[in-house]
């Protein structure tokens, strides 16, 4: 009889690591003498609300026409979901909802005829289609605008009512393309809360967005892209490193700000010090020091530190920083 102890017992094979939302291999698209694209290599995960983040014409609408099979690449690939864009047009058509930043509505018609018009043309059931209605309205905050005609909807209303048009056949990955242009900041902050809700619901979202400072706080991933070519792609948290800024902090003292000021330029690792509407700004070499050292120059010095906090560097001067302005 064997030795129960030295039964072989198999091990389980590792789990195959999922299939991002997107990627993109080496895409690039042409026109003519114009390169829109060049060499994109990008990847979305899912579930990710993933800001994607460039000057006018950059490339941010040419990738996601591409994604949403309205393009073909000029050379390289991309997929959705494992889905090829072009050999697979038609299964990623049922994958993602698409809503380009001018979307046109058939004004005479009611909210509910047009979403249910859009359903029937993903081929939803007749008998399930007016809950699939319903409950899109519901999601989007429109409900109690069901039997309005569009013509009458405000601006925010109708973007609310493209976003429920291209959640009717519940898609896995949503291509938003500024999806708050032109919106009052009641109807951004209304829209930036449905995207948060929908990416708790498992979405993948990819939103391209001038309002930079919504994205900050909104997404946990982005991309910055210019003329074409990605500058950066990765956590929102990470895109300062980018700048390779040195670290600002706002110091306030007691007394004289000349005598800290004079304290703060002895030390070799602090790269500049100035005066600001009364407090002092202090940026460090960020790979050298910390806040510390500036504590203890001044308090060493003999100066009675009232305040010290570091600048978050937002996600707009962070843009200004590592792009050019430049466009094709």
């Amino acid at each position: 009889m064997s030795d129960p102890a030295l039964q072989f017992v198999p091990r389980e094979a590792p789990a195959p690591p999922p299939i991002p939302a997107v990627q993109t291999h080496e895409l690039s698209r042409v026109y003519g003498t114009m390169t829109a694209l060049a060499n994109l290599n990008l990847t979305v995960n899912r579930a990710d609300l993933f800001g994607f983040i460039g000057s006018n014409g950059a490339g941010k609408t040419t990738t996601l026409r591409i994604l949403a099979t309205f393009l073909t690449p000029s050379s390289g690939r991309a997929e959705v979901l494992g889905q090829d864009v072009v050999r697979d047009a038609d299964r990623v058509r049922h994958l993602i909802g698409y809503m380009p930043d001018f979307f046109g509505v058939y004004k005479d018609m009611e909210v509910t005829e047009y979403l249910d018009f859009f359903g029937a043309c993903y081929k939803i059931p007749a008998n399930v289609r007016e809950k699939t209605v319903l409950d899109v309205l519901e999601l989007v905050g429109l409900t109690e605008k069901k039997g309005a005609l569009i013509g009458a909807l405000s601006r925010g209303m109708q973007q609310r009512l493209g976003l429920a048009r291209v959640l009717i056949h519940d898609p896995q990955l949503l291509l938003l393309d500024e999806p708050a242009s032109g919106l009052d900041p009641r109807a951004r902050i209304e829209m930036m809360a449905i995207l948060q809700e929908l990416q708790r619901m498992g979405k993948t979202i990819i939103i391209s967005s001038h309002i930079l400072s919504e994205l900050q706080t909104l997404c946990n991933r982005c991309a910055i892209i210019e003329r074409g070519r990605l500058i950066y792609s990765g956590p929102v948290q990470g895109v300062r490193g980018e700048t390779h800024a040195g670290r600002v902090f706002r110091v306030r003292v007691a007394g004289d700000n000349a005598r800290a000021i004079e304290l703060l330029r002895t030390r070799p690792e602090i790269q500049d010090v100035s005066e600001e509407e009364g407090r002092i700004k202090v940026v460090l070499d960020e790979s050298l020091a910390d806040a510390g050292l500036v504590a203890e120059t001044l308090v060493r010095g003999g100066a009675r530190l009232v305040e010290l906090r570091e600048d978050e560097l937002g996600l707009e001067e962070v843009f200004l920083r590592v792009t050019k302005g430049e466009t094709q």
